[in-house]
């Protein structure tokens, strides 16, 4: 059984598209990051960061003691790993899904994430942050339309991790629509994973979670979330 500490964000969905593929059997453990859950001290000893997602594996595939997991590439890579599923079946192709979950980690989600705060998020409108983090987007968003002009998903032609990682940041904020008219194999890509079943019922578990997603932050809420909360 795995713990998953959740919230529905884009890095929290990353992990439920994958547990959801895969079946393996879950708890979800709520993370309320607008409320400071990310900074108690019991969640702060399997997340140093005070991020989520994380993970424990109370069955890890060494028959020992549960192993905690944090960051939501690692966890990918960890369960990826596990059940031998979404990380290529040869060198190459490994190769593949590696280079671009990693680019995802370093580039799409930072800067959509950046992007989001600039655009939706921030007390004040900054013409240059929201200039320079739509401009990079939209510059990410013109690199994964060229390599899925080359292949059905961004590690080749089989669905994967690096695209668990990514999907979640296309489309991200409501406010802010993906221009998929000048990104027609991103268009098609993003059709294709939406329609998954698992992805339907990974996106499912928004509501049930937090029934308030989508809604307008609290006072408190921003405080929590950007970093003039409790520390």
């Amino acid at each position: 059984m795995i713990d998953l500490y959740y919230w529905p964000t884009p890095n929290g969905h990353k992990i439920t598209l994958f547990l959801e593929e895969t079946g393996l059997p879950y708890t979800l453990k709520p993370v309320n990051i607008g409320k400071g859950d990310q900074f108690e001290p019991g969640f702060l000893s399997i997340a140093p960061n005070n991020k989520m997602p994380a993970i424990v594996d109370h069955a890890p595939a060494d028959g020992g003691e549960p192993i905690s997991v944090f960051e939501s590439g690692a966890i990918l890579v960890y369960l990826a790993n596990k059940t031998g599923r979404f990380f290529g079946s040869d060198l190459r192709q490994k190769v593949q899904v590696n280079q671009w979950l990693m680019w995802q980690m370093a580039g799409l989600g930072p800067m959509s994430g950046q992007m989001g705060h600039f655009n939706v998020y921030a007390p004040e409108r900054i013409p240059y942050a929201i200039e320079r983090y739509d401009s990079e987007v939209r510059r990410l968003h013109r690199v994964m339309d060229k390599r899925l002009s080359e292949a059905e998903f961004l590690g080749g032609d089989e669905y994967s991790i690096a695209d668990m990682a990514s999907y979640p940041w296309i489309g991200a904020y409501d406010k802010l629509p993906v221009d998929f008219d000048a990104f027609p194999h991103l268009r098609r890509w993003h059709q294709a994973i939406a329609a998954r079943p698992a992805t339907q019922r990974a996106y499912a578990l928004t509501r049930q979670v937090n029934p308030n997603a989508g809604k307008p932050l609290t006072e408190e809420e921003r405080r929590q979330l950007f970093g003039t909360g409790k520390r």
